[in-house]
């Protein structure tokens, strides 16, 4: 059990606002696993493969729908956005070749801007779009956060622990905060409890860290990742929910304990 000398200290940040957002569609049963969404990355990125057909075949649509109105504003124009369309399909797929290979291959085939900080997120986002029709939404959203920290942590950042912060929601059962808050301790880094996205991203503005470690459910983690990883490093664990959405979330503190001495040992 952790000792009140090692634990780290703990700034709340609350306000009267309605918690979990994200899950508004839920209807209260039980989550599929015991609220476990491990999946692997592969599945995101047959999702995401999905995705950028999708978008270019809407492209393709929109460019034949107004053919019409483009060849009377100049007669070579439905042809020149027919060829830009190809050009930028083609560029997409090599983009996404590449990042396959960067996750799975030996080598960082792409720079941190052009993929987990780039392309990378926005793509996150639309796919979660996508599998939300399919009913896999959560699980392709870890796969996907998964993929994120296999090519950050890849990059070898380094910060001071005084430049980290740690990120955790509220709904974390006792056990599970009592572990990061003692792993926190250890490395001297601050934890924020907040209770929502916005929150989060405040105080990123208002402790300007260089690093940060977030703990979320693989919902709230996708958007905040969005919001933020262009901007500063992030690195994030995806919680499990065996109580429902925003309640008692466990969270695995050796994984978390991993994410924080990558960023702040050995420097």
């Amino acid at each position: 059990m952790p000792t009140n000398g090692n634990r780290a200290h703990l700034i709340r940040i609350e306000v009267d606002r309605r918690l979990g957002h994200e899950w508004d569609e839920w209807d209260g049963r039980p989550l599929p696993g015991g609220g476990n969404f491990d999946s692997p990355p592969g599945r995101f990125f047959r999702y995401a493969a999905l995705t950028l057909a999708v978008v270019a075949a809407a492209g393709y649509v929109a460019a034949y729908l107004l053919d019409p109105r483009l060849g009377v504003v100049w007669a070579s124009l439905p042809r020149l956005v027919l060829l830009s369309l190809s050009a930028l399909a083609l560029l997409a797929w090599l983009w996404f070749g590449l990042l396959v290979a960067s996750f799975y291959g030996p080598a960082l085939l792409l720079p941190e801007r052009l993929a987990e900080r780039g392309p990378f997120l926005p793509l996150m986002r639309w796919t979660s779009q996508v599998a939300r029709r399919f009913g896999a939404r959560d699980w392709v959203e870890h796969a996907a956060v998964e993929i994120f920290n296999g090519l950050a942590s890849r990059r070898g950042r380094k910060v001071g622990k005084g430049e980290l912060l740690v990120l955790v929601p509220r709904c974390l059962a006792k056990d599970a905060l009592d572990g990061i808050l003692e792993v926190a301790g250890r490395y001297e880094v601050p934890v924020f409890v907040a209770t929502r996205g916005q929150l989060a991203r405040r105080a990123i503005r208002e402790r300007r860290p260089r690093a940060v470690v977030a703990v979320a459910c693989e919902r709230d983690m996708v958007s905040g990742i969005h919001d933020v990883a262009a901007k500063i490093p992030v690195l994030g664990l995806t919680m499990r929910l065996p109580s429902g959405p925003c309640k008692d979330a466990a969270v695995d503190v050796e994984k978390f304990e991993t994410w924080v001495r990558s960023f702040v040992e050995a420097r």
